[in-house]
């Protein structure tokens, strides 16, 4: 009697009855993170948004971002999904819960939240190793980009995500977060939202001293006021690393690479 219930306890504490062996991931973020995680053998499906590393070129889509092909997925049997619940819209997502497959859910708002869900992740794979260690790496670089960006005044960015309509991130996005890391503030950090939609006024109003943008025509817009902060000082910059909008281990070198940008005298 006793041996069974220690059996069910040691069970209750690790958090994983049984191995997994067949994961499904919802997000490429996602995916990415079981790559890093050494565990690539346990995926058989992933949601597909923008080009699949050449590894994963044989696993079996189950759709594209918003667009999730339950009957797919189904038939692949899986016995772990991982959800970031934006790529999956709402009613599909209640969809999911009704099927009562196990379900770990991220969506990280800061890159401390990002390295305390890769172990969690690792644990849900049944290979807690793995996160441990990675995890302690990504929190040691960040500690070290920290010291190394850190302004005693921040310095005033606008990321800018698209021009018509006009988006930005908000405080609680994480993009926000790598840009406290490389000494700098979101100057819409005072808005929730993930992504709000912004008024050309209200950048300038708020005067930001560095502009970012991953297209450079949208940069170039700018110009056309030369009272701004970044126009006046010619701190427009070109974010080309894409890895910033996938939270997965990499976001790190991505903030990393961030911080040369912005502040490349540092």
């Amino acid at each position: 009697m006793w041996r069974n219930w220690l059996a069910v306890l040691l069970l209750a504490v690790s958090g994983n009855a049984a191995a997994v062996e067949r994961v499904v991931s919802l997000a490429p973020s996602l995916t990415e993170i079981v790559v890093e995680l050494n565990s690539a053998d346990l995926l058989v499906g992933v949601l597909d948004a923008g080009e699949r590393p050449a590894a994963l070129n044989h696993l079996a889509s189950v759709g594209r971002y918003g667009q999730l092909d339950m009957e797919r997925l189904l038939s692949l049997k899986p016995d772990l999904l991982l959800l970031w619940p934006g790529s999956v819209g709402p009613a599909q997502r209640e969809q999911l819960k009704r099927l009562n497959i196990p379900t770990y859910v991220a969506e990280p708002h800061d890159l401390q939240q990002l390295a305390a869900q890769i172990e969690a992740i690792a644990r849900q794979l049944g290979r807690p190793e793995q996160g441990l260690a990675l995890a302690a790496s990504l929190r040691v670089r960040l500690a070290e980009l920290r010291q190394r960006y850190r302004r005693d005044e921040p310095l005033r960015v606008f990321y800018q995500v698209w021009d018509r309509p006009l988006y930005t991130v908000g405080g609680g996005q994480i993009i926000s977060d790598a840009l406290e890391v490389c000494g700098a503030r979101n100057v819409f950090a005072d808005l929730q939202l993930p992504a709000p939609q912004v008024s050309v006024e209200a950048v300038l109003q708020r005067n930001p001293e560095v502009i970012l943008a991953g297209d450079q025509a949208q940069l170039e817009a700018w110009r056309a006021w030369p009272q701004v902060a970044a126009v006046a000082h010619g701190r427009l910059l070109r974010v080309v690393d894409k890895g910033l909008e996938r939270p997965s281990g990499q976001m790190v070198e991505a903030t990393a690479a961030l911080c040369r940008l912005i502040a490349p005298e540092r």
